[in-house]
C-alpha cells in the first residue's frame, strides 16, 4: 500500500501514515515506526528512494522509482495465494469442539454466531452512517461484512454436517487431506 501512495508522488513518511490510515476507512491504524521500517526496506529492495535531510525521520521525502512501480504493477495483478485455508481460531475451537469428550460443539458454535451477529450489526450501523460518505470505509465495511456472513454461512453448515456425523456410524478418514497437503505443497 505505501508504494501505491508513493505512485501518487513524493511523500514524507507521516503523510503516508495517514494517508494509509484515510485510504483504508481508518479501519487499520498504522505506527509510524512501521511506516519508517517499511520504507527502508523499500529502499533496501529498491523500490523506493529518499531525498531530503539524510537523516531518517519528517523531513524526508521518499519516492516510488522505476522498480518499485514495476513491483507495484505486478503485486496488484498477482492474485493471493489460497490454495490452502488459513489457520482460523474459529474454525480451530470447531474441530476441536467436535472431539472433546462432554463439549457440545453446538453450544460453541452458537456462542460464536451469536458473536458474529453483533459484529455484523456494528458494521452495518458503520455503513449506513460514517460510511455513507467515505468510499475508502464502505469498501472495508463492505468487505468486513461479507466476510462475516461467509464465516456464519460456514458455522451453519459445520453444525448440520456436525449432527449429520452424529447421527451415522463413524467412517474412515477421508482421501482428501492428502489432496490438501498437495496443494500446500505447490506453493
Amino acid at each position: 500500500m505505501l508504494l501505491a501512495l508513493l505512485s501518487e508522488g513524493p511523500k514524507y513518511g507521516l503523510q503516508l501514515r495517514e494517508e494509509f490510515e484515510s485510504g483504508t476507512g481508518e479501519v487499520w491504524p498504522l505506527n509510524v515506526g512501521q511506516v519508517y521500517k517499511t520504507l527502508d526496506r523499500l529502499q533496501r529492495d529498491g523500490l523506493a528512494e529518499s531525498h531530503g535531510t539524510g537523516q531518517d525521520g519528517p523531513q524526508k521525502r521518499y519516492r516510488i522509482t522505476h522498480r518499485g512501480e514495476e513491483a507495484l504493477a505486478d503485486w496488484l495483478r498477482t492474485p493471493p495465494d489460497l490454495t490452502c485455508p488459513p489457520r482460523d481460531e474459529l474454525g480451530m475451537k470447531v474441530l476441536v469442539a467436535a472431539r472433546v469428550p462432554g463439549t457440545h460443539a453446538h453450544e460453541v458454535i452458537q456462542a460464536h454466531r451469536v458473536y458474529l451477529l453483533e459484529l455484523m450489526q456494528q458494521w452495518t450501523r458503520l455503513k449506513e452512517g460514517e460510511a455513507r460518505d467515505d468510499l475508502s470505509l464502505a469498501l472495508v465495511v463492505d468487505a468486513e461484512l461479507f466476510r462475516l456472513d461467509a464465516v456464519i454461512r460456514w458455522l451453519d453448515a459445520a453444525e448440520v454436517r456436525l449432527a449429520r456425523a452424529a447421527a451415522a456410524p463413524p467412517r474412515p478418514a477421508s482421501a482428501l487431506v492428502p489432496q490438501l497437503r498437495r496443494l500446500g505443497a505447490r506453493r
